[in-house]
């Protein structure tokens, strides 16, 4: 158990964001992202309800979908608040990943089961992937930013009014690996009542 515990810690404490520019453009095999789903297949979930989708993008697909956001963002936003800029970066956000996976809260069955549940259960599987790209020296990003959280997005993925999307997970390869850290000493995030 002691291995076990020393594996994923360094898994954890070793996870990183890099951004989808820090990557190399190397291809990761699709039965590698297919093992990523497995994992957050495996997210603790209130009644069995597993509320976590995925839409994955793969090759030529994560660039065209990158031009779906990028033109989503130019026709959803004013003309006094376009910036050309914010327009390219989300353009550009496909050039060197490998695969971009949608990530989205489907609304279950079960309404005595709270929303934050629902999303929980699936920042848990987002979590999961995440850290079995880290296993697999495989880069991520957790993205929210462009139109992830607009309903344009939604009706551009054809989901439900009552389904999130959580965000837009990019994965690669990357030649450098940030560095962590940690700004608030864990002490000042737990309190002890013994």
């Amino acid at each position: 158990m002691e291995d076990s515990f020393s594996i994923l810690s360094g898994i954890i404490k070793n996870r990183r964001s890099t951004k989808p520019a820090q990557m190399n453009g190397n291809i990761i095999p699709d039965e590698q992202v297919e093992q990523l789903l497995e994992l957050a297949d495996w997210a603790p979930t209130h009644g069995n309800t597993e509320p976590w989708r995925f839409i994955v993008y793969a090759g030529a697909q994560a660039k065209a979908f990158c031009l779906q956001h990028a033109e989503l963002y130019k026709s959803n936003t004013k003309v006094e608040n376009f910036l050309q800029a914010n327009y390219d970066k989300i353009l550009h956000n496909g050039d060197k990943v490998s695969h971009i996976l949608i990530t989205v809260m489907q609304r279950g069955k079960l309404p005595k089961v709270p929303v934050q549940e629902e999303e929980a259960a699936t920042a848990a599987a987002i979590q999961n992937i995440l850290l079995g790209a880290t296993a697999l020296n495989i880069a991520s990003f957790w993205s929210t930013g462009g139109l992830a959280h607009h309903p344009a997005m939604k009706t551009l993925l054809g989901l439900h009014d009552e389904d999130v999307v959580m965000g837009i997970l990019f994965l690669g390869y990357a030649d450098i690996t940030p560095t962590g850290k940690r700004i608030i000493p864990l002490t000042e995030k737990v309190k002890w009542i013994s």
